[in-house]
């Protein structure tokens, strides 16, 4: 069996571009970043957890998780990622067979992170992601927290960032993705330390991405920014029409009902 998604995601991120996703929560907002050129589109777990009703954090059933992969794969014709949090599970081999049923649905990569847990917790699964897979290609994004949890104190953080990539790599990881890291200095040092290709997730006031991407930055994502704009102007809609009746912030900036219909042939 070939997988060609599979084998052309991991591509992406031994380019000569930076590989930038924008983070999709449903099958209109990946269709939206797909036809607006996206080589793949990566998903946000609170995103997709809050536009399904819930609270991120590890609350998303595992039939809600697969039945928006679903609606994701029917529109779309380019990977798909997927966050998977910290796999949903401290169980390795639940998370394991978490993984297997979204390779079954033609995910192309995830994100699965280390939390607040020592990282041996998430060598484990790895390992027993790599081992219940076989030879079904899976990028898997190892993501610590270490930065974005002040997990390490400040003048360790750089090496514990490289220690735990050290140890995801050994175990079957295909990336790194490190959140909360916006110096230049830190991810040059981390990239050049690290033989995984290295993701950032993008925030107010870091360097541009084509300045990271030649300080050694593979991929750049957008977590859940792209879905707080969309609903902080929903919010500014609703607040305006219902508090004054007023309609002017409701029509601005908004996309056509031909040109979002015509993504669902």
């Amino acid at each position: 069996m070939t997988h060609p998604l599979a084998t052309q995601f991991h591509a992406l991120h031994h380019s000569s571009q930076p590989l930038v996703l924008p983070n999709a929560w449903d099958a209109a907002s990946a269709a939206l970043f797909q036809h607006g050129g996206a080589p793949a589109i990566a998903t946000s777990s609170a995103a997709l957890a809050w536009s399904l009703g819930y609270a991120d954090g590890g609350q998303l059933p595992r039939t809600e998780l697969l039945a928006a992969v679903h609606r994701l794969q029917r529109v779309l014709r380019v990977p798909l990622t997927l966050d998977i949090e910290d796999g949903y599970s401290d169980d390795p081999q639940a998370v394991a067979a978490l993984v297997c049923a979204l390779a079954a649905l033609g995910v192309a990569g995830i994100n699965v992170e280390d939390g607040a847990h020592a990282p041996a917790v998430l060598v484990e699964k790895i390992r027993s992601m790599r081992h219940a897979l076989g030879a079904t290609p899976m990028f898997i994004n190892a993501r610590t927290d270490v930065v974005l949890r002040g997990l390490a104190s400040k003048d360790t953080t750089i090496r514990a960032v490289i220690e735990r990539a050290t140890l995801y790599q050994a175990a079957g990881a295909s990336g790194l993705f490190v959140p909360g890291m916006t110096s230049a200095a830190d991810a040059t040092e981390v990239a050049r330390a690290c033989e995984l290709p290295l993701n950032l997730m993008l925030l107010p006031d870091m360097p541009s991405i084509s300045s990271l991407f030649n300080q050694g930055v593979k991929r750049f994502t957008t977590g859940p920014a792209s879905f707080l704009a969309a609903y902080g102007q929903a919010s500014r809609c609703a607040t305006e029409l219902l508090q004054t009746h007023r309609t002017e912030e409701l029509f601005k900036q908004a996309t056509t009902y031909d040109s979002l219909n015509a993504l669902f042939p």
